[in-house]
């Protein structure tokens, strides 16, 4: 829940917060008009001078005379234009009360101010309070961000104010640009004319709501589905709306009641937050406190669900979900278990988690997946509990240090069969956006899948690895992506002549030379049109529409590994599929159809003395299909077969829930003993366990590069 209500927070901070800080510190400053009274015309003659930004208060009714009215301070010709700040307004009819020194704007009032623009039926500013009112349909943009109120109240001394009715939008992709409150005004500081504001008054059209690829991660949906590829999409939609009856503000805190928040564009929404009370307090410019009462997600504007927790901390990084993750392995941790986790130091550069797991099944029945016939279970067995750790060092936006270990039994007389460890040291070469990646890795114990041959544990490595980015190849549409290692690995052979006579594991200690190269093209064979940005229709079941398409896809790929006792294992393989999607996932029945089709055959030299790496599957068959059934419910399957042995290598099944705001997967793989449960809102960070190879700690080996 922590990075949804991050979004809200950062609603309210943008509007409220920074907002407010802005007025305070840039509200103008110099006066000269014709009917304010000499004592404040006197202060614009450039005589003294001043140490902090010049401002000023540029007030003129349409058609009419423009003044230049000093609020603090005096002016000073020396001081740089950059650090003019001006606020401007224009309105039909303004007037000067002398006796009150309130400036009062009527008729279509326009206020514009660092960078912002503000529209209102009627504005009041109290010179001698430094108090800001504006009433009647009140819109606030800056850039894609809209703020709307009926009554706006801040005191600019006090730093502190008041909304009433609040509400508005927040665009995403523009939103860290537009509350960058560092930008100054031009120079040439122009009043805009009504045509400008007109734009306020519209609602956004449907038009802008739109979708960004790789957010929101859903296995089995749109495209590559097979192979434990992630699917594209599902996307985003980047418009969100908020209301609140009043919003209290002041400095880096800001109270709001009752609060809804939606990433739904379409009333009423199809899932929104609700709050009686949100109190917000920053703690630091990317970390703050979130707090309140009666909280709950509101499905369809008719299923109430209450959230189990009141409080939250949060910051820009992805967070896990709820009280807890629910999760499924079967190989490691005897079935079904449940974890949560715990961020012990959460800090820019440095982040430490810790995540309890209790294994459910293997407490109840603890031979399902045949774990240990010896095992008689039981709620509090240490077999029952387990152990997960995370630990993240930035040092240079190049440079980064990752840890993690896990332990999925308690027994300390065998804690080290229990263990699993990994470290990487990764320094970022070239281009920060598409960079080469050279990594000193350490690895115990270390669990991979290797097709055919199953699961197999590499007890430890260490060496060096170097993966070279997406490289494209002149306009002919083929990607290049190559890879170097160097690593001491010790871990488990069948080769009788490489074991002892006498020894207590079949493990061997060998150095492994080995690179690899993937080259790949695909060909676009049909593609069809979307639906519109619609209710009813593209985005009915889908955050951004569906758009039908056929694509044929190719790939070479030569891996060549030697190891320190001579032997070697070189391979080319070839491959090529047909993948598309059919229909608009539209309609109520039978409206959507995702499917992959490929095939791909490897030649092998010599075999690899170690089982892990060893490419055993020459020739391999993936299909896959996802169908709707109804309404928002799709199914799907995706298998991968060994022709020459007829071996089955992995199955999963899932069954989805897609809503346009919200997704939910179920996923499992009886051959790997392993599932899913997914849960994902558009727009947001919030991640529950969509990938159980990744979550598990488990590394697929791909033609022997793991």
């Amino acid at each position: 829940m922590v990075s949804f209500l991050r979004s809200c927070a950062g609603i309210i901070l943008w509007t409220f917060l920074f907002q407010s800080s802005l007025l305070a510190s840039e509200l103008p400053v110099k006066k000269e008009a014709s009917f304010l009274p000499s004592k404040l015309r006197q202060k614009s003659q450039p005589n003294s001078a001043v140490t902090n930004n010049l401002h000023y208060l540029v007030t003129q009714e349409r058609q009419g005379e423009r003044f230049e009215i000093p609020l603090e301070g005096e002016f000073n010709p020396s001081i740089p234009v950059e650090r003019i700040e001006v606020i401007e307004i224009i309105a039909d009819r303004q007037e000067y009360d002398s006796q009150r020194e309130v400036i009062t704007a009527e008729g279509n009032v326009v206020l514009r101010f660092a960078q912002s623009v503000m529209t209102s039926d009627r504005l009041e500013i109290n010179l001698s309070d430094r108090l800001v009112v504006a009433q009647g349909n009140v819109i606030l943009e800056r850039g894609e961000q809209v703020l709307r109120g009926a009554r706006f109240e801040y005191y600019l001394v006090a730093d502190r104010g008041v909304i009433f009715n609040a509400g508005g939008e927040i665009y995403q992709p523009s939103l860290s640009r537009d509350t960058d409150f560092k930008q100054g005004l031009a120079p040439e500081y122009t009043v805009w004319d009504r045509a400008l504001s007109d734009r306020l008054i519209v609602a956004q059209p449907l038009t802008d709501v739109t979708a960004t690829e790789g957010i929101g991660a859903t296995i089995g949906n749109t495209r590559y589905i097979v192979n434990g590829e992630n699917a594209l999409a599902g996307g985003t939609i980047n418009r969100l709306r908020f209301e609140a009856e009043r919003v209290d503000f002041e400095t880096d805190t800001w109270t709001a009641e009752n609060l809804r928040l939606t990433n739904d564009p379409f009333s009423p929404p199809e899932l929104e937050l609700r709050a009686d009370t949100a109190t917000y307090q920053q703690v630091d410019p990317l970390v703050g406190n979130l707090t309140t009462t009666k909280s709950r997600l509101v499905i369809d504007d008719s299923l109430a669900v209450p959230l189990l927790t009141n409080k939250f901390v949060f910051d820009g990084r992805p967070s896990q979900p709820g009280l807890f993750n629910i999760g499924f392995d079967g190989e490691e941790r005897g079935g079904l278990y449940i974890e949560r986790s715990w961020n012990i130091i959460d800090s820019n550069r440095f982040s430490w988690e810790i995540t309890p797991q209790y294994f459910l099944q293997r407490a109840i029945t603890p031979t399902t997946f045949r774990f240990s016939d010896d095992d008689e279970g039981g709620l509090l067995n240490s077999a029952a509990f387990g152990l997960t750790s995370q630990l993240d060092t930035v040092f240079t936006p190049r440079t980064d240090l990752t840890a993690s270990f896990s332990v999925t039994d308690l027994d300390l007389d065998n804690f080290d069969d229990n263990l699993r460890a990994r470290a990487s040291l990764q320094q970022r070469l070239g281009k920060l956006d598409n960079p080469y990646r050279l990594a000193l890795e350490y690895n115990f114990r270390d669990r991979l899948f290797n097709g055919s041959l199953g699961f197999q544990t590499v007890r430890s490595s260490f060496g060096g690895v170097i993966t070279s980015p997406q490289i494209g190849i002149g306009n002919t549409g083929i990607t290049l992506r190559y890879q170097g290692s160097i690593q001491s690995i010790n871990a488990d052979t069948d080769r009788q002549d490489l074991l002892a006579a006498e020894r207590e594991s079949d493990r061997i200690d060998l150095t492994r030379y080995q690179g690899a190269v993937f080259l790949n093209k695909n060909f676009s064979i049909w593609t069809g049109k979307p639906l519109p940005s619609t209710k009813d229709g593209g985005l009915r079941y889908t955050p951004s529409p569906v758009v039908p398409y056929l694509e044929l896809f190719t790939g070479v790929s030569g891996v060549t590994s030697f190891y320190s006792n001579d032997d070697s294992q070189l391979s080319l393989e070839g491959s090529i599929g047909i993948r598309g999607q059919l229909g608009h996932f539209s309609r109520s029945w039978l409206d959507y159809t995702g499917f992959q089709i490929s095939y791909s055959q490897n030649l092998r030299g010599d075999e690899s003395p170690f089982l892990f790496d060893r490419l055993v599957d020459r020739q391999i068959l993936s299909l896959g299909i996802t169908q709707q059934i109804y309404g928002p419910i799709r199914f799907g399957v995706q298998t991968s077969l060994n022709l020459t042995d007829n071996d089955e290598i992995s199955t999963d099944y899932l069954l989805e829930y897609s809503r346009r705001t919200h997704n939910i997967t179920l996923r499992y793989n009886p051959v790997l003993e392993i599932g899913s449960f997914s849960l994902r809102i558009a727009d947001f960070n919030w991640r529950g366990n969509p990938e159980p190879f990744r979550e598990q700690g488990i590394t697929p080996v791909i033609q022997g590069v793991d």
